[in-house]
């Protein structure tokens, strides 16, 4: 069965993140094509990233990051879930990706974005850093509105359209995740 996990892609305090993602992950449960798995950055306490040797070599001497690679390694896929911090991608998202290099290769990447203008500007950032790690990054996205998606900005409220769009994202990202495990070997 393709694995994809629902990552939670922000660890501030008050944070929207896990509301969106529990939105993103429970309409997924009933998918037929796909197993998901939230993943919460939060929950394996990565520091600043700290291995000596560069995440491509694979070498990896510090427990939490290995922790992290087999459960990271352990997917076909991914949906970020992703705000939007000053106009560029969430800084403890970026460090939880930078500690790892094969383990993304060659995997289908989604996005599902919020803040004042959708988060979308993240996910253009997103998608240079996915093109890096040589990840496939799908067309679909579902970009979420503080305006529209939130209540007083800050209760997470999805519209009807929104809801709809996600299943877009799923499609792309379970059908690039089987197309890329012949790459994979």
């Amino acid at each position: 069965m393709t694995r994809i996990a629902v990552i939670v892609g922000s660890t501030r305090p008050n944070r929207n993140a896990p509301a969106v993602a529990k939105w993103v992950y429970e309409n997924a449960r009933n998918r037929a094509d796909a197993e998901y798995e939230l993943v919460d950055i939060a929950d394996f306490n990565l520091p600043l990233l700290d291995e000596p040797m560069p995440p491509a070599m694979g070498q990896y001497e510090n427990e939490h990051t290995k922790v992290w690679a087999e459960k990271i390694g352990s997917f076909d896929g991914y949906i970020f879930v992703t705000p939007e911090y000053n106009h560029s991608v969430p800084g403890a998202l970026k460090n939880a990706v930078d500690y790892l290099y094969a383990e993304w290769n060659n995997k289908a990447i989604g996005f599902v974005s919020y803040g004042s203008a959708g988060g979308t500007r993240a996910v253009e950032a997103w998608r240079l850093i996915a093109a890096e790690l040589q990840m496939a990054d799908v067309r679909a996205q579902v970009f979420l509105s503080f305006g529209h998606d939130f209540a007083s900005m800050t209760e997470f409220a999805p519209t009807e359209g929104s809801t709809g769009a996600l299943q877009s994202v799923y499609g792309q990202v379970e059908a690039w995740a089987k197309a890329l495990q012949s790459v994979r070997g």
